[in-house]
This record gives structure tokens, sequence and C-alpha cells, in this order.
């Protein structure tokens, strides 16, 4: 009798163990492949969900009017971080009572809603003349935009030409709905001569 008892207890102890490898290799398993499902999909969260090519959008104003136009060659919109990444931007503005000002840069980053844009790589500015203002042309490497606000800000060197006058500074400020432009840094102003009376 205790010959079986003892083999009983043997038995059921092989027993437990087996159940226990059992339950552990199943869990085990289990953990492996969620982990390789999360992998995958993190590979794939920073894909992008759309790509436009030949794009032109049209931003309106709170009025109903049209405020600006972005276009573009490419536009390439990732989705974790909701920002667009458009190749050959050029940005144009149509704010009622402005001179429509138009943007050229070689890249722009597009984020926080739409409401800002940065812009990078040989960046032009043309604000056109009118009655009142001459033409005004600014040039910089980059450029951060604020399309609903009519203000634009750099840090990096700054040239700008305002009619037959030129200056230069580093870091800028600019309103148009002010028609404010505020230059930084060391820089300087050349004026052309004042015309005989």
């Amino acid at each position: 009798m205790r010959k079986r008892t003892a083999h009983r207890w043997q038995l059921t102890l092989i027993m437990m163990v087996g159940v226990f490898v059992a339950v552990g290799s199943f869990w085990l398993v289990q953990v492996v492949n969620q982990a390789g499902q999360e992998a995958e999909a993190d590979k794939f969260r920073e894909e992008p969900d759309y790509i436009i090519d030949r794009f032109s959008t049209v931003r309106m104003s709170k009025e109903g009017q049209p405020a600006y136009i972005i276009s573009g060659d490419k536009l390439t919109h990732h989705p974790v971080e909701d920002t667009s990444v458009i190749d050959k931007p050029f940005v144009h503005g149509l704010a009622s009572g402005q001179p429509p000002m138009s943007i050229h840069a070689q890249t722009a980053y597009v984020d926080q809603g739409n409401t800002r844009v940065r812009l990078s790589g040989n960046v032009d500015v043309v604000r056109p003349a009118t009655k009142q203002a001459q033409e005004l042309r600014l040039k910089t490497s980059t450029l951060t935009v604020y399309p609903d606000e009519e203000r634009m800000e750099t840090d990096a060197k700054v040239e700008m030409l305002a009619g037959r006058t030129t200056a230069t500074g580093t870091g800028m400020k600019a309103n148009n709905a002010t028609r404010q432009i505020e230059l930084g840094g060391r820089g300087t102003i050349t004026m052309p001569p004042r015309a005989a009376h």
C-alpha cells in the first residue's frame, strides 16, 4: 500500500510539473506573439497614411473667404504626429485688404492643426508692389509661418529688398496684417541716394 501511495505522489508530482510546463509554454508563446504583433504595428505606425502628388488646397477664413492656398509637388501625411511634409511648397496669401504674398521653398512641415508651416531651403517671400507700398522680397534658409495670424518669424540670416533699399539681419519677425517687419541681430541697410529736386 505504501508503494502505491508513493507511486501516486510521484505520478501526481510529474503531472503537475507537466501541467506547469505546458501552461508556461503557452504563456510564453502568447507573450512572444503579442510582442511580435506590436513590433509589426510599430513598424507601420511611422509609415505615411497618404501621399498626394501635385496638390493644391485652399484654407478658408472664419468669414468663409479664401485665406491662402498651399500647393506643392508632393504632400506626405504622417498620422502619428498629424504632420504633413510638402516638397517644393508654394504658399499664396489671399487675405482681404492686404497685398497677396507668395512664398516658395524646398520643403515645408505643416503641423499644429495646419496652423504652423515651417519652411526650409531657399525660402523666398514676395509681396508685390501696391499704390501704398513698394515690392518687398525676403530671402532666408528657414521660416516659420502662422498663416491664420498672418505672421512669420525666423532665427536665420535674412536678406530683405524693399524697392531699391536692401537690409540684412539675423532673425526676423513680420506681421503682414500690420505690415511691420523687425530684423534682429547685427545687419546692414543700403538705401539709394535721394533724387535731386
